[in-house]
């Protein structure tokens, strides 16, 4: 049953469930393509180009142990590759293929028209200010660029 328009709840509370909101269109746009989450994460922070392990455990908050299995299968998938570093010989840098890249889009585009449905109960303007606010909010906090606007 809805609830009333003009109930309010508490900004933790929203946050809460509105993080929910997102992680499940997240979550089933990566089952459509055949992904778990965190591969679609992968695939999306990969799309602006080659990265470091370092930086990806960084920005996905992973583990070296657990950031290392998830490129291994997604590597196994043939969406991920892994090739030398040009700056430091020693390091390894993690690359979508052809055919990463190819989905990481498709995917990429799922989820943002998944995601983009959940606030469209609000009226455009609503939801310009609802960015700005939120935009504050993630750049306050230094959020991870997991997940960018495209040019």
């Amino acid at each position: 049953m809805a609830k009333d328009e003009g109930e309010r709840i508490g900004v933790v509370t929203a946050l809460v469930r509105s993080a929910f909101l997102v992680n499940t269109a997240y979550a089933e746009a990566a089952h459509a393509y055949g992904l778990t989450p965190q591969q679609g994460q992968l695939l999306c922070v990969l799309m602006p180009g080659p990265t470091g392990m370092g930086e990806l455990g960084a920005k996905l908050g992973l583990a070296k142990s657990s950031l290392t299995g998830l490129v291994d299968r997604t590597s196994r998938l043939g969406l991920v590759g892994r090739e030398a570093d040009p700056e430091d010989g020693r390091a390894v840098r993690v690359a979508l293929t052809e055919e990463g890249a190819g989905l990481a889009d498709t995917f990429y585009t799922e989820a943002c028209r998944r995601i983009a449905l959940l606030p469209a109960v609000l009226e455009a303007p609503d939801r310009d200010h609802l960015a700005a606010l939120l935009s504050r909010v993630v750049l306050a906090n230094e959020a991870p660029e997991v997940f960018t606007d495209r040019p």
